[in-house]
């Protein structure tokens, strides 16, 4: 099984969404009466163990019966099912049929994790470019960790030209979202002064943001950084912290 590590150099396979809701006997009556909703629903109470004993097996069996109707979630969430052996055996080549299906019907998540196992070559030839592909596609709904990979290709220049302008604008629209990953390269770019001009306040301040989400480094960057600042900057930077927080990162910049 992969590990879904929030770090800023690796690429990960997104978890489903949280069900919001207990499972209830009318639920269920819809889902043996074929509604797909429904199953895929049921599905996801069962592989979260909200509202019933969690049980992997059941979750594949309503992931199932909703996803041959089409039902695009219920796709998705088959396809991370297959990729990471829960409840069947894993297998990387069923897991991209899902994660293609789903895709195909926009759904962001899918897209995001068809662009993982092109970028890693599970289940389909490597190749950067349709990872890139289906990065932008998810990253272009608002994903989160789509926009933070798609950053990071810009950055390396994986599957498309090195644009540093480009990787700071989706690593922005990441940290925006609150991805620790995405605000610490986006405080790296500020350190560097690529694709912006450099910035210790703000690179010191992306830095505290994503140490206080849990990047790893972060501790690490912010005593560096803040060699190289005046006690004034700190504190400047400190300030902008509490407020992009405060305002949920809104005109935070």
């Amino acid at each position: 099984m992969r590990c879904p590590i929030l770090i800023a150099a690796l690429l990960y396979i997104a978890l489903p969404r949280a069900a919001s809701a207990q499972i209830d006997s009318s639920l269920l009556a819809f889902a043996e009466q074929g509604d797909a909703q429904a199953q895929s629903f049921v599905g996801l109470s069962y592989q979260l163990g909200e509202g019933v004993p969690q049980d992997y097996v059941k979750a594949i069996k309503w992931y199932r019966l909703a996803a041959e109707q089409g039902e695009a979630e219920a796709q998705s969430n088959l396809g991370f099912m297959y990729d990471n052996g829960m409840g069947v055996p894993e297998d990387d080549l069923e897991a991209v049929k899902w994660f293609r299906l789903s895709s195909a019907q926009g759904n962001a998540r899918a897209q995001f994790n068809l662009g993982t196992m092109y970028d890693h070559g599970q289940g389909v030839v490597e190749n950067r470019d349709e990872a890139f592909k289906w990065y932008r596609l998810s990253a272009a709904q608002g994903y989160a960790i789509a926009q933070h990979n798609l950053g990071l290709m810009y950055d390396e220049g994986e599957g498309v030209p090195e644009n540093d302008i480009e990787a700071v604008k989706w690593f922005r629209l990441a940290s925006a979202q609150g991805h620790p990953g995405a605000q610490g390269l986006l405080g790296s770019m500020y350190i560097i002064g690529e694709g912006v001009t450099q910035n210790y306040v703000k690179a010191y301040a992306w830095w505290s943001m994503a140490a206080s989400q849990g990047q790893p480094d972060g501790p690490k960057f912010q005593s560096s950084i803040a060699k190289q600042m005046t006690r004034e900057q700190i504190a400047e930077a400190q300030a902008y912290v509490t407020n992009c927080f405060e305002n949920n990162y809104e005109a935070c910049d």
